[in-house]
């Protein structure tokens, strides 16, 4: 057989055996609302490879960079409830930072760190500390929504260019601000993508949409509430930052007979939320967005995450093996995880500011604003308020105790 009658039969045969997954997940449509309720979940299968642009810039660029005296400054969570989400992102900082000084001997960039535990309220006084170092030109942070909406103003005041790699509430970049840009999609971009995702391939027909109270969880529960129109107005509920007990709200999907939750917010509640769902006898889907895909989440729900998928803007950095196999070499060989492959490229682009002679945050920021390239994670390309000209989101799941990568849903 000649290789594109190969190609051919296999594609077939893989299309044949997802459509008879998908029959017999909808063939067990249980009782009340018309949906899944309570089926197993769908057999969606797992991406083992990713392709990278061969024009993805590298912090080493070409080794002749000549600078001295300038910083990059990462700003975000390295402790607190969700730490790990930036602690990723810090790495990538990190891993970028040492291949860009290991090749430029005349150019030695230094990092400077400032843990803000991600809170809204602790973030200011420790980015008014940063602020004040002259020799920090650029920052690669804020990792959380809150936070960066609690700064926001006075770094822009600053001058001071600053990308974050996992910030996504769409109202961040409708501030009039000039220093912000996003280094993915927002959840006006995500929410949409989860709700397809969800009654597409995940072909569930009741869905609870649960918020926290972030501005992060807010702005994207809202969104997927908008795209996922009459199949979630029966089940809404709300928790808090901090929440422990979530029985009153485990009743309430329970009793909606529901197919999946969504969950809006961060994996520090929705860990115990899909763990004491489980408890209670739900035997539908879990889904999280970026702030819940760690693998803390599998380590702190337990057996119970096996019933979860996730969405992302996010590109698993793991399956680019010379990028993990760096990685691991700052990390303490973990390796990368949510957000890491978008801090390096992060990173990268201003390294490469830098590397062009900028010495400077006026310039650094007008820079960022011209940037167009492809990364290691995505192409880069702002608008003027900040945002991403393109955007993908991707998919994930839980298989085999593991966060696995399912490919692109948007």
């Amino acid at each position: 057989m000649s290789k594109a009658r190969l190609t051919r039969a296999l594609a077939l045969v893989a299309a044949a055996s997802f459509a008879l997954s998908a029959c017999a997940a909808n063939s067990d449509n249980g009782s009340g609302n018309g949906g899944n309720n309570g089926s197993t979940k769908v057999d969606i299968p797992v991406v083992t490879n990713l392709p990278v642009s061969p024009n993805a810039a590298k912090p080493a660029g070409d080794g002749k960079g000549k600078c001295s005296g300038v910083s990059l400054a990462y700003a975000g969570a390295k402790s607190g409830a969700n730490a790990q989400l930036g602690i990723n992102i810090l790495n990538g900082v990190k891993l970028a930072i040492q291949e860009h000084n290991q090749a430029n001997k005349d150019c030695q960039v230094k990092l400077k760190e400032f843990d803000t535990e991600g809170d809204p309220g602790k973030a200011p006084g420790v980015v008014t500390q940063l602020l004040s170092e002259s020799d920090i030109i650029g920052m690669v942070g804020l990792p959380f929504s809150g936070e960066s909406k609690a700064t926001g103003g006075a770094i822009d005041k600053a001058n001071l260019v600053h990308i974050t790699p996992s910030a996504t509430n769409p109202d961040l970049t409708k501030n009039g601000w000039t220093t912000f840009y996003r280094a993915l999609g927002n959840d006006s971009v995500q929410g949409p993508a989860a709700a397809k995702f969800i009654t597409g391939k995940l072909q569930a027909k009741v869905i609870c949409v649960i918020q926290d109270d972030s501005d992060y969880g807010i702005g994207l529960a809202n969104a997927a509430n908008q795209a996922l129109g009459a199949a979630a107005q029966g089940c809404q509920d709300k928790v808090t930052t901090g929440q422990k007990d979530f029985s009153a709200t485990t009743a309430k999907v329970i009793n909606a007979k529901a197919d999946a939750v969504f969950y809006a917010g961060y994996y520090a509640e929705g860990a115990p939320l899909d763990q004491q769902l489980v408890t209670k006898g739900f035997k539908g889907t879990f889904i999280g967005p970026d702030g819940v895909k760690d693998d803390q989440f599998i380590k702190q729900a337990g057996s119970a995450s096996a019933n979860a998928f996730f969405t992302c803007p996010c590109v698993p950095g793991e399956l680019i093996p010379d990028f993990a196999k760096a990685y691991e070499g700052v990390s303490g060989g973990t390796a990368p995880g949510t957000y890491s492959l978008e801090g390096y490229d992060a990173a990268t682009i201003l390294l490469k500011g830098i590397d062009s002679g900028i010495k400077d945050r006026a310039a650094l920021r007008d820079f960022v604003k011209s940037y167009d390239g492809d990364g290691f994670s995505k192409h880069f390309k702002w608008n003027p308020d900040g945002e991403l000209a393109q955007s993908t989101v991707y998919g994930y799941k839980v298989q085999d105790g593991k966060i696995q990568y399912v490919g692109t849903i948007s």
